[in-house]
């Protein structure tokens, strides 16, 4: 066999192979055992009819075909291997002669990974958000907190802002009730802003048995967008009443036993939080600085598949679970088909030249997956999808992922690497320093998750 390379631009090649028909022997003969699999012919038993009689019956170029088909994939991974690219995706092939007895010459154009230099980093610097705990986030803090203990009691007067309702509520549209539009018993924090726009003004200042009709467009359901005549009656009202800040509140809600000490623990919280936020925000605006510096072509056929996985992923499977269709997604959003296109083919971009720059650095820097590093990701990818650790595991050897799990660690311990090297300050200009933090690979890791997405480059050969 015989095979060349040509560069057609920076993320695009083509082969030309030529194959000496001898080659193809064992594909004809897989060929013609096939057809004898599948044919019956009068005065020959299943399997045994002579090649001479399958020529003649059905034709050599059937024969042919099968046996190309067949040989096609292991002399275009041939010609891969030989011309040393890292094909993306799968190739366009077209057979540009084949002569019975004496020759196969086809040509396969294939995106590749282009190459790149990775650029000098040591010199990137960044700024971040400075990490402050104010007394008031602490306040804030333990009122939340407050808030998830507090009780109701059964009150008889009218209903006012902060109070637990109980509802029955029925929606008409044109004058008809709906299938799904009617509500008994539904508890209702009036100013949540959890059910219809327009319900708050219509309870307030019911007592219980009272009723009032409203307007409002439905957020779901057979009428979803639609304006209804919704009927809303009041049967009960209750007030909500917070315990009292002491020491006897923090016994209760946690396992503390004084208020200055739940403070503490909430300063304590907020700051690890803040400390976390402050690390991927650090990640994320290295990781664009890094990217800037570096000169990465993306191929177009790569760029449109990318485009599409990240749309089909967000209608079918993100605003499937919602409920929401793209285009009221898009409504509630304020953005246009043309501002989503746009958004979502930039984000495709960055994905990808994401993937190709660290996964580059990967290879120079000789960077390795540990395996508790992989058993980590592991877990927290477990965790985000709502498996257990061996469900996942198993869901990821069953669908052959266990290389992009590795590809996620490689490509978050390559910024990891990145990050180390930059010089980050935060906003009051002190210095951060990021390489105590033990998390770091497994963080970054999920920064580079979250903007390559679930699209996987992939070579294929």
């Amino acid at each position: 066999m015989k095979s060349a390379v040509e560069t057609l631009n920076p993320t695009r090649v083509r082969l030309t192979v030529e194959v000496p028909f001898e080659e193809l022997k064992d594909s004809l003969d897989a060929a013609y055992k096939k057809i004898n699999q599948q044919v019956t012919v009068k005065g020959f038993r299943k399997g045994k009819i002579p090649a001479r009689v399958i020529d003649q019956r059905f034709g050599r170029g059937a024969v042919l075909e099968e046996a190309v088909n067949d040989a096609l994939p292991k002399f275009y991974t041939e010609a891969v291997n030989e011309a040393e690219v890292n094909p993306l995706g799968q190739p366009e092939v077209d057979i540009t002669e084949l002569k019975d007895g004496e020759l196969l010459a086809f040509t396969a154009e294939v995106d590749v990974r282009p190459t790149i230099e990775i650029p000098d980093y040591s010199g990137i610097e960044v700024e971040v958000d400075a990490i402050e705990v104010t007394d008031e986030d602490i306040e804030k803090s333990v009122e939340q907190l407050r808030e998830r203990f507090a009780s109701t009691n059964p009150v008889e007067r009218a209903a006012a802002e902060g109070d637990v309702v109980t509802l029955d509520l029925t929606a008409k549209v044109d004058g008809e009730v709906l299938p799904d539009g009617v509500a008994d018993g539904v508890s209702y924090t009036i100013g949540s802003g959890e059910l219809l726009d327009g319900i708050d003004a219509a309870v307030i200042g019911l007592e219980a048995g009272g009723e009032a009709t409203f307007t409002s467009q439905l957020k779901g359901g057979s009428a979803e967008g639609k304006d209804a005549e919704v009927t809303v009656k009041v049967t009960a009202v209750a007030a909500r009443e917070l315990p009292e800040l002491d020491d006897e509140f923090a016994q209760l809600a946690s396992e503390f036993d004084t208020l200055d000490e739940l403070k503490a623990d909430s300063r304590k919280r907020l700051e690890n939080m803040k400390q976390f936020d402050q690390a991927t925000q650090a990640q994320e605006r290295v990781l664009e600085k890094f990217l800037e510096l570096a000169e990465i072509p993306v191929p177009e056929k790569l760029l449109e598949d990318e485009v599409n996985t990240r749309k089909h992923n967000l209608e079918h499977h993100q605003l499937g679970q919602m409920g929401l269709s793209l285009e009221k997604y898009l409504e509630l959003q304020g953005k246009t088909v043309e501002e989503f296109e746009t958004e979502t083919k930039e984000q495709a971009v960055k994905g990808i030249k994401t993937q190709f720059l660290l996964d580059e650095l990967v290879s120079k820097e000789e960077l390795n997956v540990e395996q508790d590093e992989l058993t980590e990701h592991l877990f927290r990818r477990a965790a985000s999808s709502g498996m257990s650790p061996d469900q996942f595991a198993q869901a990821v050897v069953q669908g052959g992922q266990v290389p992009m799990l590795v590809g996620e660690v490689a490509r978050g311990k390559a910024l990891a690497v990145v990050v180390e090297a930059a010089k980050v300050v935060d906003t009051n200009g002190e210095v951060v320093d990021l390489s105590d933090d033990e998390d770091e690979v497994e963080a970054a890791a999920e920064t580079v998750e979250a903007v390559t997405g679930e699209a996987e480059v992939s070579e294929e050969k």
